[in-house]
Formats: structure tokens, sequence, C-alpha cells
């Protein structure tokens, strides 16, 4: 079967995150970027299908700029076989990418789409969800389990409560959470590898004009230090008349 899996590319996790000085968005200005943390789980699990020998072709796509191939060729290094870039240097919120992906899943027919839960620069937690519903595929968000059945692919889930174990009939939308997998590393003959693979850019369509607008972004107030107190009373006390959280 073929596997398509969306990557995203974002700003690395150990990255010093600055905010531009109108509050307008983040200072990309060398700043390390990478792919999405959720999204190298959701192509390693795609890999691991492959060398069970469940999965025949794995296709990933992103939505960007130019840069964003330098995503795709990492997950080409990974083992997908093929990449696609939608270009575009809009803002792409998530009902347009699902959309987007969408028009892309019709064109390429593939049996599973996986993507990462949420993303780690917007954390929307949308474009899943939204892809299942626009499609009418089955869809199990939040994997930790992924197996492979005749009649379907079995999805062990977190919940708030502990773990669900769902049965999916092909085709179907997963998202990955992080007990799925650990990537693998990348070498550099993979890399290497990864350069004669196919990639193709398209022109993304963004249909619509979306209902989202991000009005500001500041960093959250810095904490104040710890304070240790001698005993439960003063505790109490200090909840009471300072902190004003009890009466």
């Amino acid at each position: 079967m073929k596997v398509l899996v969306a990557v995203k590319r974002v700003p690395d996790y150990q990255s010093v995150i600055r905010i531009k000085s109108d509050g307008s968005g983040v200072e990309t200005a060398n700043l390390k970027m990478s792919m999405n943390p959720f999204d190298e789980i959701a192509v390693e699990a795609a890999v691991q299908l492959k060398e069970q020998g469940k999965v025949t072709e794995i296709v990933v796509v992103s939505m960007g700029n130019d840069s964003a191939q330098e995503t795709l060729r990492a997950a080409l290094a990974m083992g997908a076989d093929r990449a696609i870039l939608m270009k575009t240097d809009a803002v792409v919120w998530p009902l347009q990418a699902a959309n987007c992906l969408k028009t892309l899943v019709t064109e390429e027919n593939p049996s599973l789409v996986i993507l990462g839960k949420q993303a780690i620069d917007t954390d929307n937690n949308q474009v899943g969800q939204m892809l299942a519903g626009l499609l009418n595929w089955p869809q199990a968000t939040f994997a930790s389990k992924l197996a492979c059945r005749d009649d379907g692919i079995s999805v062990t889930r977190e919940m708030d409560g502990g773990l669900e174990t769902l049965l999916l009939k092909l085709p179907a939308v997963i998202t990955t959470d992080l007990r799925l997998n650990e990537p693998r590393y990348l070498s550099l003959p993979n890399i290497m590898k990864a350069k004669s693979k196919p990639l193709t850019v398209r022109d993304a369509v963004l249909s619509g004009t979306s209902k989202l607008n991000c009005l500001s972004l500041a960093l959250p107030p810095k904490r104040r230090a710890g304070v240790k107190l001698e005993s439960v009373d003063e505790l109490v006390k200090r909840l009471k008349e300072e902190a004003r959280v009890i009466s």
C-alpha cells in the first residue's frame, strides 16, 4: 500500500525563540529550522511499516517556500521514496492545509495518511482531524502503537483515562503521538542518497481565505523566584493573604 506523510518545517525545539518588535510573529533571521518532531515520528512510523513489508511506497509532502525542500530531503533520508513541495509564501492555516492535502490525496490515492498530531510552532492540533472529515475517512489521533492487519490497521491511542485500541478500515488518517517511536538517526550515506530521490515542486492552491488571523505574539511572563517557607501555617497564610486562592 501507499502511505502519504505530511511534514512541516518549524523552528527547532532547542532554539531560543525571539518575537518581532511589532509582535507580528517570530523572528526567523538566523533561527535554526527543522522538521516538526511529531512529523518525524510520522515518517518513522511509515518507514517501519515499509520495513515490515506492509508498505510499498512512502510519499512525503510539505507546504511552504523553497526552504521546506530541506525538510523534505530529511524525510527522504529517513527512508521516504519521493517528496512533493506544495509551494507557497503565505501562512497556511489548518483548514487551508487540510483542503490542500485533500486535493493531493485525491491525486495520489494513498491507503493511509499519517501526520504528526500537532506542529510545535502553532500547536493547533487540527489538520489531521479536518483532513479525515473532508475525506470522510476513519481516523485515529494520538497514536502510540500501530499494527497492520488483514482487515485494516490497529491503532492504540492515548486518552485521558488510559489507552484505547481501534481497528481502522483503510483508507484512513492517523496522527502520531510522542510515544509511538523514536525517529532514526540520519546517516551520511542516507543523506547523500536522498539528494537523488525525486522531489516535485508545485504551486499550492489554498482554497478561500482563512477565518483565523494572528493579532499578536508575546513571550510568557518570566516566573518569579520561589520562596522557601518555614511551616505549613505560613504557606496557608500566604495562599490566603497574598495569592488569594483559598479563603
